[in-house]
């Protein structure tokens, strides 16, 4: 068998991806799950990108996974006369919410949140354009924030703000999110994405949502607010899936916060068995190179060697010049980093009882594939928790995940280690079930003769959350 890449890659939809020709490329060179950022664009260029997606990944054969990342408060600025102005270190500029939007200049800016002037305090730090220009607040006054520069630069259109540390008001999800979470769901997202989340409430709110539009994608909570850090456990514990969103994030904690900090949330997210997407800037110069920088290598790797489920791209693939390069960069680095990683190690529970029959059967097939000579693990599932809860325990053994469900299977894209694979089992006698599930591996030149694998099932055929049988077969017998 050839060795499979465990890490899953989650590429941008956008520009650079319109081409029918490059996004074959794209999907051909691994990518699983296509994000489409609902910050840009409307919604008519989105289902035509998602069409075409479904169209090639269809014709390979491939699933894969759509991914709608909701916007979110992005607190940004206004426009400027002349696009953009230059600040010098040591002026004094001007944060206005009462000014027109069009109207920057040199000396003051209007501001689309107006909630800001009660949120910021004197001495507190702004960041703007992910923390490329630094102002620490002088004075506020009505609707005016008088700060002084203290890193100054080119500033242009609608760049965001940060407050140092965290603690705006604003709420996670906003009435164009509420709006497009119902498209999401006419659109078949597998998952959605919820920016700027504070506490397990929000992912809630969301949750409600999703339901009252008859959808069930998995949500994503984007880690990307300080305050977010202070409730990391109930934020990740109600959501199906975490983002570490690096840019927010890094500038709200600081930058020499954030490589523990990302280590940190890899290692919660397994204790609640979640899966991870690290994010944002991983090949950023690849946007107009071919080749990424070593540290962007090295930053890649170190995701992988942290245990994350998926490495995504964004810039690189959405308006870069060279998407499947991008893509082709990010297997290899993977593929070489995952050859160093620890293969033996369980995962780290919260206590050691195991509440549920399918986790019991998960743990004890890892540390049996861990410790035989087993080739493949074969897990027969609808809901695809089985897998998943596989895919948290170190190991190199790849986990084929066998469902009747589209759904599902879309679902497991995003799984570390995990490969789904189509296959209707309640159509098939149960005394040969075993066997069928072994040949539709042979068919796809996955197993050969004489190998040994693990298959997992439950009693009851076709019904969520019973598996609850372990076997160890050896092909061909």
């Amino acid at each position: 068998m050839n060795y499979l890449r465990r890490t899953k890659i989650v590429v941008t939809l956008g520009p650079s991806l319109d081409s029918p020709d490059m996004l074959e490329r794209v999907i051909l060179a691994g990518a699983v799950v296509f994000r489409a950022n609902f910050s840009h664009g409307d919604l008519s260029m989105h289902e035509s990108r998602i069409s075409k997606v479904r169209e090639i990944a269809a014709r390979h054969e491939k699933p894969v996974a759509l991914l709608v990342d909701l916007q979110g408060p992005k607190i940004r600025i206004g426009r400027f006369k002349n696009n953009k102005i230059l600040l010098k270190e040591g002026q004094t500029f001007v944060l206005d919410t009462a000014l027109d939007e069009n109207s920057g200049d040199d000396q003051s800016v209007s501001l689309g949140y107006e909630n800001l002037p009660r949120d910021v305090r004197k001495e507190d730090t702004l960041l703007l354009d992910d923390g490329r220009i630094v102002m620490k607040v002088l004075d506020v006054e009505n609707t005016k924030i008088f700060c002084q520069v203290i890193v100054g630069g080119e500033l242009s259109n609608n760049k965001g703000i940060n407050r140092l540390g965290g603690g705006l008001s604003a709420a996670a999800l906003t009435d164009k999110d509420r709006a497009d979470i119902k498209e999401a769901v006419r659109l078949g997202a597998d998952y959605i994405a919820v920016s700027f989340p504070r506490h397990a409430d929000d992912i809630k709110e969301a949750r409600i949502l999703l339901k009252a539009a008859g959808g069930n994608p998995g949500i994503i909570a984007k880690i990307e607010r300080a305050e977010a850090i202070t409730n990391l456990d109930g934020i990740i514990e109600a959501s199906d899936a975490v983002m570490i969103a690096r840019g927010d994030l890094g500038v709200e904690i600081g930058d020499a916060e954030l490589p523990a900090m990302q280590k940190k949330i890899i290692k919660i997210a397994k204790v609640f068995s979640k899966p991870v997407i690290t994010a944002t800037q991983m090949l950023e110069t690849m946007t107009h190179n071919t080749i990424p920088t070593r540290a962007e290598v090295s930053d890649v790797a170190n995701a992988v060697l942290d245990g994350t489920d998926a490495v995504m791209l964004s810039g690189e693939t959405a308006v870069g010049l060279y998407p499947d390069k991008a893509v082709a960069a990010m297997d290899r680095i993977c593929l070489s980093a995952e050859k160093h990683r620890s293969v033996k190690s369980m995962r780290n529970t919260r206590d050691q009882q195991l509440r549920y029959v399918d986790e019991a059967i998960a743990m004890a097939t890892m540390y049996t594939a861990n410790h035989l000579d087993i080739k493949a693990i074969i897990a027969l599932t609808e809901s695809g928790t089985t897998p998943l809860l596989m895919s948290r325990v170190n190991s190199n053994i790849p986990i084929y995940g066998l469902s009747r469900h589209d759904e599902t299977l879309r679902r497991m894209t995003m799984f570390r280690g995990v490969y789904p694979v189509p296959f209707d089992a309640t159509h098939i006698d149960r005394r040969i079930l075993n066997q069928a599930a072994i040949e539709e591996l042979q068919n796809r030149k996955i197993l050969k003769s004489g190998d040994l694998v693990i298959i997992t099932k439950g009693d009851l055929i076709g019904v969520h959350g019973r598996t609850n049988s372990l076997k160890i077969v050896t092909v061909g017998n």
